[in-house]
């Protein structure tokens, strides 16, 4: 089982239709929040996953859980609350890339407490994006990673930097430092690579790949940067390095892109016996480029259509 730590929350994301009301959009609720797209994107793909998060008990929540249900996502490690969901409000560009706004004060994930230990079926952990900032409940899932990478479980992070969110940078860069040791995975893109390294705005591709082999050293058997439409590329602890380009298609928007390549890498490492930080290591170009490519796709399959909707196994097997 791979398990999934993190938000859930409600993405409210512009309608392609004109607002009968004037210039304003109309805003339709989709289910988001990067761990709860990445557990989603796990089941559909057929993985045994669980999602581990605090859920509010509203009608959104609701609706996030039967999400997870329909896609055969394990729901039993999840927290209930009676504060609201959280809200992300989606600015979608005209490339489909989006930013967004954070309605976060007092909402149910932020108080998520420590589990009792995994499930022992458990042999991968996942978490990322804004469950790792907003406290209380960040210094839960930051317990829960150590916790379960001295437990010998395979740990992932993407940290999906959302600025907005973050009021001291340079401690939570420092904070991210301090997760590297204890992560067997790290994924990110290269923007949040150049903003983590605190690199200014004219840093290149060679600042992200001189960075990403400092934090090699610190920990991780592999790191894997999305570069967007450009594709991905995996670096190595032994000086390795893979890449493969992103699948062509008309892109709608890029909701839950990221989400999806998270939930593929894990996916496929798992197919190829991979789910342990020795076996990452010992794999070899040409397994790495099969990984890639599987999350390529899989990503390129949800930049087609509207919001964060990653395919079922059947759609990439054809």
């Amino acid at each position: 089982m791979i398990v999934v730590a993190g938000e859930a929350l409600i993405d409210l994301v512009p309608s392609p239709q004109p607002s009968p009301d004037g210039p304003l959009p109309a805003l339709l609720p989709r289910r988001g929040g990067g761990p709860y797209n990445t557990a989603l994107a796990l089941g559909r793909l057929g993985s045994p996953a669980a999602f581990c998060s605090r859920v509010s008990t509203d009608t959104f929540g609701e609706s996030l859980l039967s999400g997870l249900r329909d896609g055969g996502v394990d729901t039993s490690l999840v927290q209930r609350g009676a504060e609201p969901t959280t809200l992300a409000v989606a600015d979608i560009s005209p490339d489909g890339s989006a930013g967004y706004g954070f309605y976060v004060e007092g909402t149910a994930d932020r108080y998520f407490t420590l589990p009792p230990a995994l499930p022992g079926a458990a042999r991968a952990l996942s978490l990322g994006t804004c469950s790792l900032v907003l406290e209380p409940g960040a210094s839960a899932y930051e317990a829960l990673l150590r916790r379960e990478a001295r437990r010998g479980v395979f740990t992932a992070l993407d940290p999906n930097i959302r600025p907005g969110l973050i009021t001291d940078p340079d401690a939570y860069r420092a904070r991210f430092r301090s997760w590297l040791p204890d992560l067997a995975l790290l994924k990110l893109s290269e923007e949040d690579a150049l903003w983590l390294a605190g690199a200014g705005a004219g840093a290149d591709r060679a600042a992200v790949t001189a960075a990403a082999r400092e934090w090699l050293a610190a920990g991780p058997a592999a790191i894997v940067l999305t570069r967007g439409g450009d594709g991905l590329t995996v670096l190595t602890r032994d000086g390795g390095e893979v890449a493969v380009p992103g699948e062509r298609v008309t892109v709608v928007d890029t909701i839950g892109a990221g989400d999806t390549v998270n939930a593929a890498l894990l996916h496929r490492l798992d197919a190829h016996g991979a789910l342990s930080y020795a076996a990452v290591g010992a794999l070899t170009g040409a397994d790495w480029a099969d990984i890639l490519r599987f999350a390529a796709r899989a990503a390129a399959v949800t930049c087609s259509r509207a919001g964060a909707e990653p395919p079922f196994a059947a759609e990439l097997a054809a």
